[in-house]
């Protein structure tokens, strides 16, 4: 012990106020992320309790804890930092709501069809289980369903009697990530042609008769417009909110903004604007061409008043990735692509365990048949 190692558990937290909490607009304290300090002579001790999925942002922060403590704690001795991980839930409503074990909901969504919505809610879903979040994904599509190709699932999920005599299932898995999709209940040959509450029916199932594990997020990948899914899923379940797909052109950006409308009308928070096909990227020379212009997503969050999480360039890889069932990011794992959708990916876990840890919970919302 050095004779000017003169600092308490108080020193140490005013030092570690200086670390950004990844992803978060809030300092480590801040976020509650340093607990349990024990400081024996000079050598300090505490946990670091993650807040977001710790596998890509772990080894900097550590890192960077360890900076801030040694330039500010005169005579610092060895630093141990232990790791546990607790995403925060957007609060008791969803205890009470029809999948008690999730923690976080997110509808990705779009004004417009043709945009990527379902690339993107595929490869943010496994993207996040990569980063070490235990992961669920409903295809809401229900008229279009895509997951199964592009998750390359295509056998009918498992089913038991429950309890109550009901019929129940249980989610498949692919990439790390647990799915349900009508497409892995009819043949995908075969055209539903239902009216708006039987849609809205089925949907509704997805969340009370399938069994669910205790998951950190369960993702939506919504049917583009603003319909009756949309609305059914806002009025049903105490939505963490919601994450809307655009790309940069005109078109695209005013739907996007009557997405974004729709959901704050229905009292769901708005996680973020993603601006899908943001430039190409060529597969020969890698040039970048901006080839649906480029930045009006940037512009439209700003003007809306909504988080940006980021663009996404558009590449062959991506389409032969959603051809064969394997998202970019585990297809291309190296790729300025991929790299961008985990980006995204991070982005979107802080904004929502930001605002967990801030921001009031929803009450409870009924969903019984």
């Amino acid at each position: 012990m050095a004779d000017n190692a003169v600092f308490n558990d108080q020193d140490v937290l005013n030092a570690l106020r200086l670390v950004q909490a990844p992803y978060m607009n809030l300092d480590v304290v801040a976020a509650g992320m340093i607990r349990d300090i024990v400081i024996t002579d000079a050598n300090v001790r505490f946990t670091l309790d993650m807040k977001i999925p710790p596998r890509f942002v772990h080894e900097q922060l550590d890192a960077d804890l360890r900076k801030a403590l040694s330039q500010h704690l005169p005579g610092l001795g060895e630093v141990t930092i232990d790791m546990t991980v607790n995403i925060p839930s957007a609060g008791e409503a969803m205890k009470k709501s029809a999948v008690p074990g999730v923690a976080n909901t997110i509808a990705v969504s779009s004004g417009k069809g043709g945009v990527g919505k379902s690339t993107v809610a595929v490869n943010l879903a496994v993207a996040l289980a990569q980063a070490g979040a235990r992961v669920g994904l409903i295809d809401a599509d229900i008229y279009g369903p895509s997951i199964p190709l592009m998750m390359d699932v295509h056998t009918q999920p498992r089913a038991y009697a429950g309890d109550d005599g009901k019929t129940r299932l249980l989610p498949t898995e692919s990439h790390g990530v647990m799915l349900m999709s009508i497409g892995f209940l009819v043949k995908p040959e075969d055209a539903l042609i239902w009216r708006g509450p039987m849609a809205s029916g089925a949907l509704k199932q997805f969340l009370t008769d399938v069994d669910w594990e205790e998951l950190d997020y369960l993702i939506f990948d919504m049917p583009p417009g603003t319909g009756d899914i949309q609305l059914t899923l806002s009025q049903s379940l105490p939505l963490g909110g919601a994450v809307i797909v655009t790309t940069p052109q005109d078109i695209a950006l005013a739907d996007a903004r009557k997405g974004v409308r729709m959901f704050e009308k229905v009292s769901v928070p708005i996680l973020g604007l993603v601006e899908n096909m943001s430039y190409h990227i060529c597969s020969h020379c890698g040039e970048r061409d901006e080839i649906f212009d480029y930045g009006g997503g940037k512009r439209t969050a700003d003007e809306l008043g909504v988080p940006f999480l980021g663009e996404i360039p558009i590449t062959t890889r991506v389409r032969e990735g959603g051809d064969k069932g394997v998202p970019i990011v585990v297809l291309d794992p190296e790729s300025a692509v991929a790299a961008s959708l985990r980006n995204v990916a991070m982005q979107l876990a802080g904004e929502i365990s930001a605002r967990n840890l801030t921001a009031p919970s929803s009450p409870a919302i009924d969903i019984s048949l």
